[in-house]
């Protein structure tokens, strides 16, 4: 989308207020379950003008947290049934979540040593050449998204049998982490064509806005810019389809390591005063910045990845008391958090909850490119086998090694990969995007006031930090959420009561 076909578009949102009631408009629910294939968002269609409600607390959500809470959705009336909630369930009625795949609530697994290893591998390569094989089936000119790490490279192994026209697709997203040369030589070695695509914040800031009219919902997870420059380059290069490796994490188990437990003790939900993180000492100082604003969250959030807006500074961006509804949300997790019997159990939850973004991203960005989607490991049988049948030691290993079946699986093709044994995290150039792109979404926040009047003075205020990736995360969760409102605005409305 062009700035001209922004200036076009009028604001018809009002401003809010926080009250009780009930919404009277047409309800939507969708099963947006990676486990069922490909999503139907064909019901969103028949939402037009005011029968869309746009829903500040999901937006109070995606700036705090980067998503909206599940089952909620960017819209007041359409709820989503993902994984932990029974789509049978009316999600607009009081839905009851829960996850059926911690370890605790596992039958018997067999003992470790009980089974043998060839054994295990040679059926875990059979079931995911099986969930490849389904998955793919209607694409064309399938493409691998291609981290490098244990998830992808596990992937490419059994591609490489399944579907050896595969294209293996690895981005650059900066400068901290490089693992374009782990994915090539995996690529090679399996003889599988190998392509590589830089981050340019602008192309991909540009992408995002192209293919905004046509996502179906909206999410701020901290890859979606680079999802929506991935899957235009995807499309312009030939390919139908994208195949992504997630999933896996929720059934093979998240151990925690000692930098998690620290920040799960840091996290105190504690209000700071917002100058003390624009004070000299403080500023340039990211990881100051981060361990300071880990003492404002709850618990819980902050296992949510990334730097994101404290509650004090979202309900100034909107000017009312709108972040204590967003927390309040929460509360639809409390019963599996205080069933849950150890710290890795709760991340387990975490990862659940965060698949509303995650998948979410993948889902919504190839819808509006028109590509086919894959998530491999979202298969029943495949989870299935592995919850029940892996031994412990092969999920999860001394000092907290995850994944160990994938590890050895890997270890029979490759020695160790470097990025395998040491993993950093998905980037994006974050900064580059905050220098290039100020001015643009400046200009956003200021056509958007009637929705966040508080938007504009907090780029203003925060402008001379932007070098420093704290305050250039909250910038781009503005940069991705402001242009989409006020695309989405023009004909639909702000929900004027929160449930």
């Amino acid at each position: 989308m062009k700035d001209s076909q922004i200036d076009t578009l009028s604001i018809e949102a009002t401003s809010f207020t926080l009250s009780s009631g009930t919404c009277d408009r047409s309800n939507v629910q969708i099963d947006t379950s990676p486990y069922q294939g490909e999503v139907d968002f064909s019901p969103l269609d028949k939402l037009q003008g005011e029968e869309v409600l746009v829903d500040p607390v999901s937006l109070a959500d995606l700036l705090r947290n980067s998503f909206v809470y599940p089952p909620h959705s960017i819209y007041r009336n359409v709820k989503l049934a993902g994984t932990g909630f029974d789509p049978a369930q009316d999600m607009h009625i009081a839905p009851q979540y829960h996850y059926r795949f911690q370890s605790a609530l596992a039958p018997s697994r067999p003992p470790p040593g009980a089974l043998d290893v060839h054994k295990l591998l040679e059926t875990y390569h059979c079931l995911l050449c099986n969930s490849i094989a389904r998955t793919t089936a209607n694409m064309r000119a399938p493409w691998l998204l291609q981290s490098g790490g244990k998830d992808s490279t596990t992937l490419a192994i059994a591609l490489a049998e399944t579907r050896p026209d595969t294209t293996c697709f690895t981005y650059l997203g900066g400068s901290e982490e490089n693992e374009i040369a782990s994915a090539r030589l995996v690529a090679k070695r399996l003889g599988l064509r190998h392509e590589s695509l830089e981050c340019n914040p602008e192309r991909a800031y540009d992408r995002y806005l192209a293919v905004l009219p046509r996502l179906p919902l909206l999410t701020a997870d901290f890859a979606a810019l680079s999802y929506a420059d991935l899957a235009t380059e995807v499309h312009a290069r030939g390919g139908d389809g994208i195949i992504d490796g997630l999933g896996a994490d929720q059934y093979f188990g998240t151990p925690l390591h000692r930098m998690d437990h620290l920040l799960a003790l840091l996290a105190q939900g504690i209000r700071l005063p917002q100058e003390l993180f624009t004070s000299s000492l403080v500023s340039r100082n990211f990881k100051l910045c981060f361990v300071l604003s880990t003492l404002q969250m709850d618990p819980f959030e902050r296992y949510f990845p990334g730097s994101r807006f404290s509650d004090e500074e979202v309900d100034a961006l909107f000017g009312c008391d709108i972040s204590a509804r967003s927390r309040q949300r929460i509360e639809s997790f409390r019963s599996d958090i205080g069933a849950a019997q150890s710290k890795e159990a709760i991340r387990r939850i975490t990862c659940t909850i965060l698949e509303s973004s995650m998948l979410a991203k993948g889902m919504y960005m190839a819808k509006a490119v028109s590509l086919r989607l894959a998530y491999p490991y979202c298969d029943e049988q495949l989870r299935d086998w592995v919850f029940n049948h892996v031994p412990d030691d092969n999920l999860i290993g001394p000092g907290g090694v995850n994944k160990v079946l994938m590890r050895k699986y890997i270890a029979r093709h490759f020695k160790e990969l470097p990025y395998v044994v040491s993993k950093g995290s998905f980037r994006f150039d974050l900064r580059g995007l905050a220098s290039r792109r100020f001015d643009q979404v400046r200009a956003f926040a200021e056509r958007a006031r009637d929705v966040m009047p508080g938007a504009p003075a907090w780029l203003d205020t925060n402008r001379k930090f932007l070098d420093n990736k704290y305050f250039a995360s909250k910038f781009y969760l503005l940069a991705v959420t402001l242009p989409w409102l006020l695309d989405r605005i023009h004909g639909s409305k702000i929900a004027t009561h929160v449930k």
